[in-house]
């Protein structure tokens, strides 16, 4: 059995990764743990864009060259001048079980590892999360069974390593290169630059988090969040039109709503400066450059929301085990005329409730099928990351995976307690996950 010796020593890890270019420190960072734990390969699974796979970014050989895949090799592999990444697919194998329930996930040696030469190997995958945001995964392969407390120190450099894949990725395209697993169109990569890079947010009031399932031309939906000392703000948007058009009116509404939401502006006058910049751009193109849409302020000490409907689907609320919509007043969407005013509503949260923002693509004609209210009551129990992906996959279903429309969806669970601090352990909170998959 392997013994627990001291690793994490983070000043030569943090070296490791600033010595080496953007494109090699998570590559460093891995080398030094697998000498460190004894590894005989090392590998850094990104998690993909679609939420549905990981993809195999890094692979470093401690002492020997072949590729330990596993059990799990991937169907699509690409490659990029000396870059190269192989698709993991979710399929409820212990990769997804990893993400999903944010556990380490011990492998005795099988068959599977042995013809990928790394016979008689046990096997680690350790979550790489921050705030409850899957950055991918760890794998190890070490000669022998990690005790409890080698598993623990995988663990917490496994968090480390989620701190230098989001420092470097700022410098690189790498990242982002291996998490696409299929091509952007330009409307498609405006409105990817639009969105939070981080789609999951734990804090102990609260755990947000929201997904863009886009249509083939993308129709312009945004989402976006932003924690202040005492409030959490929050939005979700919907361009009229389709493409490159849309794209930029939501680039125009998203740029309004952060633009005054930075200077500090009330909610109210967020909703004013962002039409007013989309109605002066509107009659720059001599269109009708309009935008649906909700905001919203939660005052963290209270558990009180204020929301503007901007002429949107109201949000659903899950209470209890009871699924109804919030009675808001409706204004018009942003940027249809000028001289539009706004008005909000106020509704106190409960701990326990799950609000459910999402836009009309989840309503459109082709997934009308859903039953969107039983499906948020039959999710309850779990994490709003894997929430969001539940809701896309069934509109993608019902739609015969062609969405006529860009579906979004923004959850926030509240938990009541600002004043407290997170129960976390190695970048999430054990309590907020969701259970194994069946």
């Amino acid at each position: 059995m392997v013994s627990r010796r001291k690793v994490t020593d983070v000043r030569r890890l943090l070296e490791a990764a600033e010595a080496a270019s953007p494109v090699r420190a998570v590559d460093q960072v891995a080398r030094e743990l697998g000498l460190a734990f004894g590894a005989a390969h090392v590998s850094f699974l990104v998690t993909d864009l679609s939420g549905r796979a990981l993809v195999r970014l890094a692979h470093v050989p401690i002492a020997q060259d072949p590729a330990p895949h596993g059990g799990s090799t991937g169907q699509d592999q690409r490659r990029a001048e000396e870059e190269s990444a192989s698709t993991v697919p979710f399929d409820g194998g212990p990769e997804e079980q990893a993400v999903r329930t944010q556990t380490i996930q011990v492998l005795p040696p099988d068959g599977a590892a042995a013809r990928a030469g790394v016979a008689g190997m046990w096997r680690v995958l350790a979550p790489v999360t921050e705030r409850g945001e899957s950055i991918g995964l760890l794998e190890m392969y070490l000669p022998d069974a990690p005790d409890p407390e080698s598993v623990d120190e995988i663990a917490q450099v496994a968090h480390l390593l989620a701190f230098v894949v989001i420092a470097n990725r700022r410098h690189t395209d790498l990242f982002e290169w291996g998490q696409r697993s299929r091509e952007f169109s330009l409307s498609a990569e405006i409105q990817q630059r639009l969105l939070p890079e981080s789609r999951t947010c734990e804090a102990a009031a609260f755990t947000l988090a929201a997904w863009l399932e886009p249509a083939a031309t993308i129709a312009g939906d945004t989402f976006d969040y932003s924690q202040a000392r005492d409030s959490l703000h929050l939005s979700l948007t919907d361009a009229m039109g389709h493409g490159v058009n849309s794209a930029l009116t939501a680039s125009v509404c998203l740029g309004g709503l952060r633009g005054a939401r930075r200077q500090g502006l009330s909610l109210l006058d967020q909703a004013s400066a962002t039409n007013s910049a989309l109605a002066e751009h509107a009659d720059s193109r001599a269109g009708d450059d309009f935008v649906t849409g909700m905001i919203g302020r939660v005052d963290l000490d209270t558990g009180t929301i204020e929301v503007i409907n901007a002429g949107h689907v109201p949000p659903y609320l899950l209470r209890r085990s009871e699924v109804t919509m919030l009675d808001l007043k409706v204004d018009l969407p942003f940027g249809l005329f000028a001289e539009s005013t706004y008005e909000s509503t106020r509704v106190s949260l409960e701990p326990g409730d799950r609000l459910v923002f999402v836009t009309d693509g989840m309503l459109e004609r082709n997934v009308a099928g859903i039953d969107l209210a039983g499906s948020i009551r039959d999710t309850a129990a779990l994490h709003p990351r894997e929430v969001v992906r539940v809701l896309a996959d069934r509109a993608l279903e019902a739609a015969g995976h062609a969405l006529e429309d860009d579906a979004a969806v923004l959850i926030l669970d509240w938990h009541g307690r600002h004043e407290e601090s997170r129960d976390s352990v190695s970048g999430a909170d054990p309590s907020r996950a969701s259970g194994p998959h069946a």
